[in-house]
């Protein structure tokens, strides 16, 4: 076989995943993430439909993700004075299999920590393509030169940019941010979300959401002061127990903010260099994108060992699949229907709630995107 040296960016759930299938086929793997250890927050994430379940089975951690399952919980939809308008329910927002991200991502961790290197508190600061291989530059470790390079490092994906371009050629905003934010459980367990006109905070757990319309902001994605700061000024004023939220966010050291935004690109590989999940086809707060990214994996892995590791072949294959797969990411924002923008449009929003036709007829759309792909069964592939 060909082309066995692999490096990955990206240790979150789609760079993991890949990894887990790349060892089990013999190849030599190297994950490289920049965060300096492995980042064990997060919403969570939710698998829907049989694909995204066959695949969860074939990786052997379908029962590990239901005992780790969040459960899906019911959200009350609820009023200034905190009386309850509409709830939505757990199956709508969590799908069939619901899990922390941060559990998934140490789940997949520990699967694959032990086959393949790790390297934290790092990244890739140049991409060259020789006619053997691709040489890499880091931030902090000495260059190396690997045989492919996967980019499985979110929306915001340095590699796409090295080897792509730009991230305004690609990345689409779609009108709204979006934040999560650790407030410990003084808040209570009860989960419950808020609506003023172009704003959404919701509370339950250990986690407050936040949802709201703006242009896109220009802030440093690491600098939590910053991030704290644009949510202060986005939630001033806003009623319910926002204050008493807000207070939670000034003292709290875990806060991600970003933009709701979309990838448009036209290829998911050039040359030696391929991407997966958010970096190829995110659309964030979509629904879809973990699933996405765990199947992406699943066919990108097979594909390569299928090939005998000729890349050319395989990521081309790759893309033949998942182009279409992916197509759910390429429309949809959830932001007007988090945040609405009129006090109308959140009551129409709440209706939708109320109405069992409308329920069964979302959630059997969510299953028809789900399982839109014929998979391939790769268990001949590779020395296992």
């Amino acid at each position: 076989m060909q082309n066995t040296s692999v490096l990955i960016s990206g240790a979150s759930v789609g760079g993991p995943a890949l990894a887990h299938w790349l060892v089990r086929y013999g190849f030599t793997v190297t994950v490289v993430e920049k965060a300096p250890v492995l980042r064990l927050g997060g919403q969570a994430v939710d698998f829907k439909g049989e694909t995204h379940l066959s695949v969860l089975a074939r990786m052997g951690i379908l029962d590990d993700v239901r005992r780790l399952r969040t459960g899906g919980t019911d959200q009350e939809i609820v009023d200034a004075d905190g009386r309850t308008l509409a709830v939505m329910p757990g199956e709508f927002s969590g799908g069939d299999l619901e899990i922390s991200r941060g559990d998934l991502s140490r789940l997949l961790y520990d699967r694959t920590s032990a086959e393949c290197e790790y390297v934290f508190g790092d990244s890739i600061t140049s991409l060259t393509e020789t006619a053997t291989g691709v040489h890499v530059t880091f931030e902090r470790s000495a260059p190396r030169t690997f045989d492919l390079v996967v980019g499985a490092d979110g929306i915001h994906s340095n590699v796409r940019r090295l080897a792509f371009g730009p991230e305004s050629r690609y990345v689409r905003h779609l009108g709204h941010h979006y934040a999560l934010v650790g407030v410990g459980d003084g808040l209570g367990a009860r989960a419950m979300m808020y609506n003023e006109p172009g704003r959404m905070v919701a509370v339950g757990g250990p986690s407050a959401f936040f949802v709201f319309a703006s242009e896109r902001l220009d802030y440093d994605r690491y600098d939590l002061q910053q991030q704290k700061d644009i949510l202060a000024r986005v939630y001033a004023g806003m009623g319910w127990r926002t204050a008493a939220v807000m207070e939670r966010v000034r003292t709290s050291d875990d806060v991600y903010l970003d933009a709701i935004a979309r990838v448009r690109i036209d290829r998911y590989s050039a040359g030696r260099v391929a991407l997966l999940g958010d970096a190829a086809y995110g659309n964030t707060l979509g629904g879809f994108g973990t699933g996405l990214a765990v199947v992406g994996a699943y066919v990108l892995a097979g594909e390569l060992a299928a090939a005998g590791g000729e890349h050319r072949a395989a990521f081309a294959r790759y893309e033949e699949q998942l182009s279409g797969y992916a197509k759910v990411a390429r429309s949809g924002n959830a932001g007007p229907f988090l945040a609405p923008a009129t006090r109308t449009r959140i009551r129409l929003r709440n209706l939708m709630f109320s109405s069992r036709f409308l329920l069964r007829t979302m959630l059997k759309l969510t299953d028809v995107f789900a399982t839109d792909i014929d998979l391939k069964d790769y268990a001949g592939v590779g020395p296992r």
